[in-house]
Formats: structure tokens, sequence, C-alpha cells
């Protein structure tokens, strides 16, 4: 059969079902108008209702006259309870001239359709227990799984059907045989999938407006509905009748299934068709009206029992989903990449989500966990994602459905979850799932449900429903819809974590706004300062009747001097720090020869890392004023620096200048008197007080309990170190090893190690270099920056400690570089550094005897 001879499948979707103008023969149809006269007739009525056959036609007559006074008014009364198109109503055991007979009436349009049909003996008592009996044991399991066999059991045992399925409607609109109970020598459909054309739209619809519909024969095509329209020329409407009529197409389909007679009850959780209770029988089989009332009211409560216990699942599931939330709320911090957070929030929902791996895609920048695809691959997804509803969540389990370039990654990326956390740009958590390959078994090829056409363009259905096997590749395991409510709420924390990181950013930005304006300026202040400085350290040494060498020697201290200075501010970062030692190092950086006139009388304070920095810029400040304009710009002029704890232990620090120029208060506030004024105020929520005294100026700083910690005591200034004595003479490695990435830097250290006497200095940028080198000749020393650019020369480290060959470490980072355990008590100096700090290091390794790590 070619593309163009196949038989088109939505004609089954378009076929009127509820349209058929017949009624199955094993009972009648009797159409009334709203006054009482009968309208309209099944052919087989007027027998079953035991009119002669010389009796005055049906059509037209009074209702009275075909049923009596006394049902009348019964049929009144059933009635009133009525409402055109809702419920059916039921009379047993009416007494008819051809015996008892069963009545179901309902309301259809302007009709009201009664349905006749032999009285079949069951005690409606016994049924009803039957069923209570059925739900009280299948209720009592806390997983649907066995509630699903053993309500097949039963209810095959109470029917008498040869065959009770319980067929399950999956996502794409296809049903699965989840439970079965069956007759001796019954072929067994469990597991069996049915393609979803098997059971049409109109089908379903019909299915949730009427739970139960039995098929009594299907070789009967039923007895026709006469006159066939209404005055109005339009078709009764037998939606709800309990006796209409099948489709031809349905009759040959369960004809050729070897199925004559069957019985649907349908499975409702919260209002959509879940599921079918499916009874087949070998022979025609018709059920009383009582058997079916009570399988009706079985798959009603059937239907409870079973949402209950879904929502249950739900509800766990649910708080499960709930905590997980609530704990992403608590653990989200607005530190480090956004992408990173997340996925470290995310990573508790990928088991819940049954996923193998995890990816976030913030502003373009991919994190991963688990087994993903690669990130190029993961970037394209993004961009293919971009094409799908804003706002939703999308889940596959076919992504190269999506994008077609994934299909060579399905081992790892078979189906998708795309949570979107924003608008512009799209970025996203994915969820991904890896290729299971399967073989789904059908009752039947599905891509044959319709051998031919009839003439007339009615379809023939398929004849054969045995098992036929389908490999499926280049899918995951669907999701399922929890897990897709699962990635919605997930959506909503992730956006409220989003958006409340984003307040808190804008928050922090507000609030430390002038904050950062001021570090950014103390950045370019420092660094020109610091250039300043260098030049006037150069313009200063360069004064004076001093030789070249003498000139080099004493502008290399100074140099020094501003180094160690730097490393005052940063060194202590994370403990305690002296207050006198800050004072100190700035003195000494700015006056030299003349720092004996910067006098620290007091208890030493040691200032906490969050204060540090803070009062050290103030310090840093107040000394760079006082060297240009103030009490130390002149010859004789002084400084004092007051150090007192107060009752509440927290600073007071009075910095007064005496002896200096006449002091003239500014008319225009610099950077500097910013951070002099409100530094401690803003940072520390201290006080500052500035006087601008002709004879000098003053200040006083409170800084808060919190920010200091009681030092030792002492009354006078911390003596500066006197001038080293003479090195004694050190044996001088002969064969050096400088690794150092920066070429100026090595070739000073080169000649300083000469100077020394080496007799050879070998250079190198890298690793690999260094390593060269060793394996070419052993040295006597090493000297290793610890940051050589793309890499650290930890790993050569590694090699000379293997070696047992003396090292130690030069860095810019002082003495806050991370160093791996095994090198922690390896030499270490900052630079910049000189001749007498390489024989400092050389003594130290001399005096503890130690090669390598000493």
């Amino acid at each position: 059969m070619t593309d163009d001879t196949l038989p088109d499948l939505t004609s089954c979707d378009r076929e009127p079902i509820h349209l058929l103008g017949r009624v199955q023969s094993f009972g009648c149809l009797v159409g009334l108008t709203l006054d009482w006269m009968v309208s309209c007739h099944s052919q087989n009525a007027p027998a079953m209702l035991g009119r002669a056959p010389d009796a005055e036609p049906m059509i037209g007559a009074p209702a009275a006259e075909v049923f009596g006074g006394d049902l009348m008014h019964r049929l009144r009364n059933r009635i009133q309870m009525l409402r055109a198109g809702q419920g059916v109503e039921v009379i047993s055991r009416v007494a008819l001239p051809t015996g008892q007979h069963d009545i179901s009436l309902h309301v259809s349009g302007d009709t009201v359709v009664l349905e006749l049909e032999p009285h079949r003996g069951d005690n409606p008592e016994d049924t009803v227990s039957t069923v209570r009996r059925i739900i009280e044991r299948v209720s009592r399991y806390a997983a649907p799984g066995r509630l699903f066999e053993d309500a097949a059991y039963f209810l095959q045992l109470d029917t008498g059907f040869d065959r009770v399925m319980f067929y399950r409607f999956l996502e794409d609109g296809a049903g699965e045989v989840i439970a079965e109970a069956r007759a001796p020598g019954m072929e067994s459909y469990m597991g069996l999938r049915y393609p979803a054309s098997d059971i049409p739209r109109q089908a379903r619809a019909l299915y949730l407006r009427q739970t139960i519909r039995l098929i009594a024969d299907s070789s009967d095509v039923g007895s026709p509905v006469s006159p066939v329209t209404d005055v109005s020329g339009r078709i009764i409407d037998l939606s709800s009748s309990v006796l209409r009529a099948v489709s031809p197409v349905h009759l040959a389909y369960l004809r050729n299934m070897g199925v004559a007679a069957s019985m649907s009850i349908s499975i409702i959780v919260e209002g959509r068709l879940w599921g079918l209770i499916a009874c087949h029988h070998r022979t025609p089989l018709v059920l009383s009206q009582v058997r079916r009332n009570a399988a009706e009211l079985f798959g009603q409560m059937f239907s409870l029992v079973l949402q209950a216990k879904l929502l249950e699942e739900e509800r766990q599931h649910d708080d499960r989903v709930r905590d997980l939330c609530a704990a992403i709320t608590r653990a989200a911090i607005p530190e480090g990449p956004m992408g990173r957070m997340l996925l470290d929030c995310v990573q508790e929902f990928t088991p819940l989500l049954e996923a193998d791996g995890v990816a976030t895609v913030i502003e373009g920048v991919v994190a991963t966990r688990g087994k993903v695809p690669e990130t190029p691959v993961i970037l394209a997804l993004a961009r293919a994602l971009n094409r799908t509803p804003t706002g939703q969540v999308y889940a596959t389990d076919h992504l190269a459905a999506l994008d077609p370039a994934t299909a060579a990654h399905a081992e790892h990326a078979s189906g998708l979850l795309a949570i979107p956390v924003s608008r512009l740009p799209r970025d996203y958590i994915l969820f991904f799932r890896g290729e299971v390959r399967r073989k789904v078994t059908w009752a039947g090829n599905p891509q044959k449900p319709a051998s031919s056409t009839l003439p007339g363009g009615q379809l023939s259905p398929r004849t054969s429903f045995a098992a036929w096997q389908e490999e499926v590749t280049g899918h995951s395991e669907a999701w399922t819809p929890a897990q897709r409510r699962v990635a919605g709420q997930l959506r909503v924390s992730l956006l409220e974590v989003v958006l409340r990181l984003t307040d808190e950013a804008s928050r922090l930005r507000k609030s430390a706004g002038e904050k950062q304006e001021l570090l950014i300026s103390e950045l370019n202040h420092r660094v020109r300062n610091i250039l300043g400085l260098v030049r006037g350290l150069v313009s200063q040494t360069t004064t004076g009747e001093i030789s070249t060498a003498e000139m080099v020697v004493v502008l290399e201290s100074r140099i020094q001097a501003l180094a160690r200075a730097h490393d005052q501010i940063t060194r202590d970062n994370w403990s305690p720090a002296s207050l006198r030692e800050l004072v100190r190092v700035e003195a000494e950086c700015w006056q030299f020869e003349r720092r004996d006139r910067v006098i620290v009388t007091g208890r030493d304070m040691l200032l906490m890392p969050t204060a540090f920095s803070a009062v050290a810029l103030v310090i840093h400040e107040l000394m760079t004023n006082s060297a240009k304009y103030g009490a130390l710009s002149g010859p004789r002029g002084e400084v004092h620096v007051s150090l007192v704890a107060d009752a509440d232990d927290a600073l007071i620090l009075d910095w007064t200048e005496v002896g200096g120029p006449t002091v003239v208060e500014p008319t225009r506030r610099g950077f500097g008197s910013t951070i002099i004024e409100r530094s401690i105020p803003f940072e520390l929520q201290g006080e500052a007080e500035v006087s601008y005294r002709p004879e000098g100026l003053s200040a006083r700083f409170w800084v808060p309990a919190v920010h200091v910690r009681p030092g030792a005591a002492d009354d006078d200034v911390t003596a500066l170190p006197a001038p080293a004595a003479a090195a004694a003479p050190l044996i001088a490695p002969r064969r050096v090893l400088v690794l150092e990435d920066n070429l100026v830097i090595a070739m000073d250290a080169e000649g300083i190690f000469r100077d020394l006497g080496a007799e050879t200095v070998v250079l190198a940028a890298s690793n690999a270099q260094a390593a060269q080198h060793l394996q070419a000749a052993p040295f006597d020393l090493a000297l290793l920056d610890v940051n050589l650019g793309a890499e650290t020369s930890f790993p050569f480290a590694e090699q000379l400690l293997a070696a047992g060959i003396p090292f130690a470490f030069a860095s810019g980072y002082g003495e806050g570089a991370d160093f791996p355990a095994t090198l922690r008590s390896a030499p270490r100096f900052s630079k910049p550094y000189n001749e007498g700090t390489i024989r400092k290091v050389l003594a130290q390794m001399s005096l503890t005897g130690t090669s390598g790590a000493a």
C-alpha cells in the first residue's frame, strides 16, 4: 500500500458514532416529546412492549396509552430529577405485557428517551454488596500496582467476562494493558500497546459522558429508530443511550479480535479519562442492568480510590519538592558565578527527576554536572530552545526532533527537560536523559490500523492483533506529568531565588554605592601616589653628592620600605594586626631618616580584619598629608599618635601635629580628606573629628570595640630595627636555576646570584623549560616564582622536593598565596627582593640544614 492509497484514519475521528440511529437488539427505545407524545421508537419496540400486530401505530400516540397511567406517574417523577443532557435515571422491574422490564431514561434535546430491556433477575443488594467488598479490599493497598491486579480479578469473577483488562492511556494517546484477569485458554494481552487510532477522539469524549458501555453481540447491527429524523430533520442524539448501537467499523474490529461481547468502564481521575476497564467475551453476553449499574458504581468508586492514591503520591512528591525548593531558597547566596550557584541549588532535583545530568546556561556560560553533552552542543541546544514558547517548561523524550544535531549525542542527550529562568537573554536549567533502547510490543502493527477502504470511504479495521515488536532508538524514558509539574515548581522557586538575589544585589549596590566609588577612586589615587612616591624617591636619592653605586643601594632600600608598607596593609588580612606596626611602616615609607619624629604612645591595639583596611587608608592619608604639607614637611615638626581604649574597650586614636608650618583649612575637600573624615564612620560605624588648627592639624577617631582587640602595653614608640650587621660570608651555590616568567626580574636575580659567587645561573620561564634544564644537569639551588602566568611553579617544586634539591619561593602575593600542604614549609619571601633578601634566605636554609622545603 503506497502513501497515496493509505486509508484516511482521521475519518474515524469524524464518524458520528452518537448519531447512528439504531439501538442494540437486546432492548428497545421509545422517544417522547416534552408533552408526553411518542415521537419515535426502534423497530423492535412494539413487539417488546407486547403490542398487537394490528394495533394503531405508536408514533403520535399519547405516552399514557402506550405505558399506562401508573408508569407515566413514575416516569414524570424521575424526569423531574433530570435536566437535558445530564445523567440517566433507572426504574427496575416494571411490569409490562411481555414481562418485567428495566427502564433507563434520559433527556436528549427536546426528546425524553426511554430504553427498555427485559429484567434479568439479579438482586441489586447482592451486587452492591459485592462492589463494596471489592473496593474495601483493593483500597487497602498503599501503591496502585496491586490495586489493578486484584480489581481485574474480582471484576472478572463478578461479571463473568472471559477477559478483564485495565488499560491506561499514555501521553501520546496510545494505550497500554497494565493488568489482566482471563479465563483459561485466553491469550494474554498483558503489556501490549494499542495505537491512539484504536479509540478515536469522539469515542473518548463519550467515555467521559457515559462511564459504562456494553456491546452485547458484535454481530448485531441493531434495530433502526424510526422515523430517522425529527420534524426538524435532526437524527436523535444517543450520546447518553445505554443501548446505542455500535459503529460497523468497531464491530468488525471486535470480530477481528475474536470478541463477541465487550464492556468498557471509564476510569476518570480529576475529570480526565485516565484509562478504561475493558471486558471481552468469546460469545454474546447480555449483562443485566443491575450488574451493569453495579459495574458502573465499581468504576466510579475505583476511580476515586485511584485518584486518592495518586493524589497521596503527588502530595508526598510535592512535600519533597517543597522541602528541596525551600532548601534552594535558604542555600542560594549571591557569591560566585550565577550558573554555578544555580547548579549547586538544583543538583538535588536530579534524582527526583530521574535525570542523568544537568547543565546551566547563564548569559552564554555553561556549567554542568553528571552525564551531559559537550559545551558547544549545549549552547547550540539553548539557541534551538529559543524557538519554543517563552516562560514554559519544555520536555521531550526525543531531543533530535528539536535539534537534529543532537542525534550524534543520543547516549547522553536523548531526553531533555528545559526550565527557562529568564527572558532576555534566555537562560536555562537543562536536565538530560540518555538514550534507552527498548522494544515496544504492540497488539498488531500500529502503522497499519486499517487494511483497506471499502466503498463509500468506510474503513475496514486491521485483522491482525498478533504481538508486533518495534525497536525504539534515539528516545529516553518519557518525562511523567509529575516530573513536569516538579519542573514547573522548580522554575517558580528559581525565579524567586533569581529575583531575591537581584533585589539583594540592588540593595547592596545602593547601600554600598558610595563605598564602591570610594574604593575605585582609592585605587586610582593609590596608584598615582605610588608612582609619584617612586618618582620622589628617585629624585630625592639622586640629589646630593653620592656615587652611582651608593645611589642604587639607597634607592633600593627605600623602594623596599615602600613594599613593606604595602605588605603591612594585607599581611594580616585574616587575623588581628598591630596598629602600632601600621603607623611605623607608614612612617618608614614616607620619612626614612626622620621617622623618629612620629611618636606613638599608649597601649598597642590590634585591628580586626574588617577594620584594618579602612584604618590603614586613614593613617596612610594622614601620613601623606603631614609629609607633604604638615609637621613632617619641616625640619622640626612632630606627629604624636595616642592609642587609648575607652571604658567600652573601643579605640580612641588621637593624631596631633606640632612644630610644622602654619595650617590653613582647605577650601576644597579632596579625596584624601574624604578618606580621613568618612572611612571610619561609614565602614566601621565609628566617629571622626578633624581640626585644622593653625599650630598643627589634629584629629580624633573612635573605632567601636567590635573592630579592635587589646595588644601589648607600651608607652614608647616601637623601636625601628637597627641597621643589620654585616652578613657573615656564605658559601654561594655553584649552579642556580631561576624559574621566573618576567625577564627583567629574572635577569636581576641572575645578577644577584652572580654577585654572591654563583658560577652558573640558568633562567627558565615555564615548568617545562625548568624540567628540561633539570634533566640535563642537577642544581644546587632553585628560586621559584609562584605565579608563572598560565600556571604555577608548584609541579616543578614537587619534582625538586623529590630530587632533594633546595628551593625557595618568591611571590608578589606576599604571604597570602595558597600553597599545597607538601610545600607550605618551603622558604618564601615577597617581591621586590634584593641581595640582602637572598642572603637571609640562604642563611635560613643553611642554618636549618635542609634541602628543599625548609
